[in-house]
C-alpha cells in the first residue's frame, strides 16, 4: 500500500512531467509562414483601386478622410491582397478579408478581426485572426483562432510589423504566423 505522502509526490511529479512536455512542445511551432497584406483604403477617388472603405464614422468625422484624433471611432472592412513578398504587385496568393475599428482617442490603435482565405495551389482553406493592434509598436501580436482546409482548428500567434505606409491611404503588414497547433498535415 503506498502511503498518502508518497502518492501525493508522485502525482505531483506526474504533473511536472507533463507539464514540462506541454511546455516544450508548446514553444516550438509545428507550422512558421509569412505574408504580407497591402491595405488600399478608398479615399473618394481612388474607387478602381481600393480595397477597403471605412463603412462607419463618428458624427465628426465621414466616410473618405480618417476622424482626427488618431482615427477614432472609424470601423473599415477590408478584402486585401495578400502576397509572398511586399510587392503589392506580386501574384496574389489569397485574400485578407474582415475588419478593424480605431479605439482610443490618444494614440493609434485598433482592433482586427479578419481571415486570411486561401485558394491556391499551396494552401486551401482559412486562418482565422483576432484581436488588439497597438499600431505605434513596432511588432503587435494578434491570436490565431482557428481555421479551416488545410489549416482546420489552427491555434498560434500571427506578429505583426508595419512594413510601409503613405498616409492614411495605403498600409501593408508583415504578417509572421506561427501555429502551434496544425491538426492536418501542413
Amino acid at each position: 500500500m503506498v502511503s498518502k505522502s508518497l502518492f501525493t509526490l508522485l502525482c505531483i511529479l506526474l504533473l511536472s512531467i507533463s507539464a514540462q512536455s506541454y511546455t516544450r512542445r508548446a514553444r516550438t511551432p509545428c507550422k512558421e509562414m509569412v505574408f504580407y497584406f497591402h491595405d488600399i483604403v478608398y479615399n473618394g477617388k481612388n474607387y478602381k483601386n481600393a480595397t477597403s472603405a471605412i463603412i462607419d464614422a463618428p458624427e465628426w468625422g465621414n466616410r473618405t478622410i480618417m476622424a482626427s484624433p488618431n482615427n477614432f471611432g472609424d470601423l473599415i472592412v477590408f478584402n486585401d491582397l495578400i502576397t509572398l513578398d511586399n510587392n503589392l504587385h506580386s501574384p496574389p496568393v489569397g485574400r485578407a478579408q474582415g475588419m478593424y475599428f480605431y479605439d482610443q482617442m490618444d494614440t493609434f490603435s485598433s482592433w482586427l478581426g479578419f481571415s486570411f482565405v486561401f485558394n491556391n495551389t499551396d494552401y486551401k482553406g482559412s486562418l482565422n485572426f483576432a484581436g488588439h493592434d497597438p499600431l505605434m509598436n513596432k511588432t503587435r501580436d494578434i491570436s490565431v483562432i482557428g481555421g479551416t482546409g488545410d489549416f482546420f482548428m489552427a491555434r498560434g500567434i500571427a506578429t505583426l510589423s508595419t512594413d510601409a505606409f503613405e498616409g492614411s491611404v495605403y498600409f501593408r503588414l508583415r504578417v509572421h504566423i506561427k501555429l502551434y497547433e496544425c491538426w492536418k498535415l501542413l
